[in-house]
């Protein structure tokens, strides 16, 4: 008998598994895994993004929660079953956003909810067919690449900017966190969000605490530099005071009472009987010159007010326009006003701009909404270009409501961002706090003036200064003491450069991974 305790042949040290053994010890875990966790984890990725979707029932955790349940269900999956089923888990959420912020059902908004699904499920894919072919520490950057990589594909290929398809604006009240966005843009968020979900898997997958140590140095390092730049950046300065007033309730409901008795759309607003409409139109109009009146006299040098704030027929255009030009002269004041104007000319029917005027009545733009909201809205866009003014306060730009929602236009050398718009009960409050990443983005303050929805004024760190309720103050304004100086910020200076690695580095790693021969395992 042989003495194996007397054996000198050497043992080998055991090895660790190479990417493609990886892949073999994935797969032998999948086979492994039940259906019923499996699509636990489907169920509960889904439940959770039902609350990470830009809605008003928002909560920020659930972003980071739902990418790690379905990335893991994407692992445990075939490589195409499962990213059929998380596209289904997209569609389910685009769904619930639609209703939740009651935009409706239409052909536009179904079409669209399935085609931006699929573009979100791609990352799941991506890191499904080639995490199991790179090294883990290598792996591990695929899926939040491809996730920030496909957010701004979403904002740049779709009419939807960073309305729907962004997880930045799930964390618009988490200030430190909020201040990488000066840097990368919202897509920082979307990396680190992405980032965790795929070292939660790793940590899941095999011990590698290393992994788990690098991420929460990276995240740590992200949050204390917020922390830091809200704490010992810039001091605020010289402030001007603005005032964003909104038509009063009563004459807004009567107008509305008037339109709605009107057959048809704006064609037919813009064709009706002076007699019919004009009444309830100017009883708007001067409830918003007095309004200006009252907020000049209490010390506004600025005021703003909300999109199609004064509606119009054409021929009644220059007389509205007129009178604001007066109070701004009258009252020495910078005056933003949104006009709806009704026209008879197709396809638009009409247009929606906004107007400064100076304080000696001079028109200083008029500006025309550059991003209609698709399937709503038919206004012909204006050419994109933001305006800004020189003024004793500072450069002041505008842009329209949706307008907001695109980093791109946004991304303007301002110190102050004046954003007049029209939302409702459901999507105004929502809609004005996913405008705060933009006054950090581009570093200027930004004041949005809301009719039906809720107002806001933010500095250039995202700080609020001020903000109003539509349905829940007797009076529609909102006052702000609002800094006259914004800051330069590396996003300003550098765009979405950050994206771009991100989709040039995700190139990269598939070249790698595609590169790597694969070893033939015992079944062929």
């Amino acid at each position: 008998m042989t003495d194996l305790r007397a054996s000198n042949t050497p043992v080998a040290p055991a090895a660790r598994p190479s990417p493609d053994e990886t892949t073999e010890i994935k797969y032998a875990e999948k086979q492994r895994s039940s259906p019923t966790s499996r699509y636990g984890l489907l169920v509960l990725g889904t439940g959770t993004m039902l609350f990470a979707v830009g809605g008003r029932w928002d909560i920020a955790a659930a972003a980071w929660l739902f990418p790690v349940f379905l990335l893991r269900f994407a692992r445990l999956s075939r490589v195409w079953s499962g990213p059929m089923w998380i596209w289904s888990a997209h569609i389910a959420a685009a769904a619930f956003w639609i209703q939740e912020s009651k935009l409706g059902f239409v052909p536009v908004t179904v079409v669209g909810a399935v085609a931006l699904a699929a573009l979100q499920t791609l990352p799941f894919l991506v890191d499904r067919v080639l995490v199991g072919r790179l090294r883990p520490a290598v792996a591990a950057l695929v899926f939040p690449a491809a996730f920030a990589g496909a957010e701004f594909l979403i904002s740049t290929v779709t009419p939807l900017g960073t309305a729907y398809g962004c997880l930045a604006v799930t964390q618009h009240d988490d200030l430190p966190l909020l201040q990488v966005v000066s840097v990368t843009g919202p897509w920082g968020i979307g990396f680190l969000i992405g980032y965790f979900a795929s070292t939660a898997n790793r940590i899941r997958e095999r011990p590698a605490w290393r992994g788990g140590l690098v991420y929460g140095t990276v995240l740590l390092t992200v949050v204390l530099a917020g922390g830091a730049r809200l704490a010992f950046g810039p001091s605020a300065g010289t402030t001007v005071r603005i005032a964003g007033v909104s038509p009063s309730r009563a004459v807004t409901d009567s107008l509305q009472a008037t339109l709605g008795r009107i057959d048809g759309g704006p064609a037919d607003v813009a064709a009706a009987p002076a007699a019919q409409v004009e009444p309830a139109m100017t009883a708007v109009e001067n409830d918003l010159l007095a309004a200006t009146r009252r907020e000049a006299a209490a010390g506004a040098e600025i005021v703003i007010w909300p999109e199609e704030a004064v509606r119009v027929q054409e021929s009644h255009a220059p007389a509205a326009i007129a009178a604001a030009q007066d109070q701004a002269r009258r009252s020495g004041i910078y005056l933003e006003i949104g006009v709806r104007v009704y026209s008879t000319a197709a396809p638009a029917f009409g247009r929606d701009e906004a107007l400064l005027i100076d304080p000696h009545g001079e028109v200083l733009w008029t500006y025309q909404k550059a991003h209609p909201i698709p399937g709503s809205e038919r206004y012909t866009p204006g050419d994109g270009r933001v305006p800004v003014a020189d003024t004793p306060y500072g450069r002041i730009a505008n842009v329209i409501c949706y307008d907001a929602d695109f980093p791109a236009l946004m991304r303007t050398r301002a110190d102050i961002m004046l954003v007049p718009a029209a939302d409702w009960k459901e999507y105004g409050a929502a809609h004005t706090a996913k405008a705060r990443l933009r006054a950090v983005e581009s570093g200027y303050s930004l004041v949005r003036q809301d009719t039906q929805g809720v107002s806001a004024a933010y500095d250039d760190k995202g700080r609020v200064l001020a903000t109003a309720d539509y349905f829940t103050t007797g009076r529609q304004t909102m006052v702000a003491y609002v800094p006259t100086r914004g800051v330069t910020t590396v996003y300003d200076r550098i765009g979405d450069a950050f994206a771009w690695l991100c989709l040039t580095g995700l190139a990269a790693l598939a070249t790698a991974a595609t590169a790597r021969p694969r070893r033939r395992t015992a079944d062929g």
